[in-house]
């Protein structure tokens, strides 16, 4: 499968705009028909890392945001492996987060809900996951009859 082109701005701001201007104005419609929304405040969690391997995201990543446009790429391939999430403070699988692959250890990560209009998903982060792909790819398979 192609791996979709990397995008290159000079700065954080560039990037910031072209995330609220592709994801933030309306729904990103999944391959398997579930609309998923971006809020603007998830910018840094998706875009920022940690400097000291401490959970607190606090350096802008050119590695993630140059990867901006893989995240509709994600999303919208109907070959994606699907799979559990992980809840850390139950310590243990959660259907309601859907973690999406594609191309090699890039995630992209979905929190679902059940609405009267059907399934629905927020956003959550999406990054290379070089330490944790084992495990990802170790969770159950989602299936949508789970949420």
């Amino acid at each position: 499968m192609t791996t979709p082109k990397l995008i290159h701005y000079n700065t954080e701001q560039e990037y910031k705009k072209h995330y609220e201007r592709v994801y933030c104005k309306k729904p990103i419609i999944s391959f398997d028909s579930i609309p998923i929304v971006f809020r603007k405040n998830r910018f840094e969690h998706a875009f920022y890392e940690s400097s000291q391997r401490n959970n607190i995201k606090d350096q802008f990543s050119n590695n993630r945001a140059e990867r901006i446009d893989w995240i509709i790429e994600t999303l919208t391939n109907p070959k994606a492996d699907l799979y559990c999430g992980w809840d850390k403070k139950k310590r243990k699988n959660d259907p309601n987060c859907r973690v999406s692959v594609v191309y090699g250890n890039y995630v992209v990560i979905v929190r679902l809900k059940r609405t009267q209009s059907g399934l629905s998903g927020e956003f959550v982060t999406a990054y290379l996951a070089d330490n944790s792909i084992q495990k990802i790819r170790g969770n159950p398979k989602w299936e949508i009859n789970l949420v």
